[in-house]
């Protein structure tokens, strides 16, 4: 009896672990896809802000912002 106890113990824990691993497999590919749209976006940016340097001919002035 003690040992069929212990055994449903068990297995109630198991599940409850199986189910926590799975939540936490779901956050971490979340976390994955918008890390994936982050870079994409981030390089995106890079990019326009390359081409906008590019096409001004000139560097961009080291000024102080209008609020000095």
């Amino acid at each position: 009896m003690e040992q069929e106890e212990r055994l449903t113990n068990l297995e109630i824990k198991l599940s409850y672990m199986e189910d926590f691993m799975n939540q936490i497999q779901e956050v971490a590919v979340e976390q994955a896809k918008e890390i994936e749209r982050l870079k994409v976006e981030n390089k995106l940016l890079s990019e326009k802000m390359n081409e906008l340097i590019e096409n001004s001919g000139e560097e961009i002035p080291n000024r102080k912002p209008p609020h000095y």
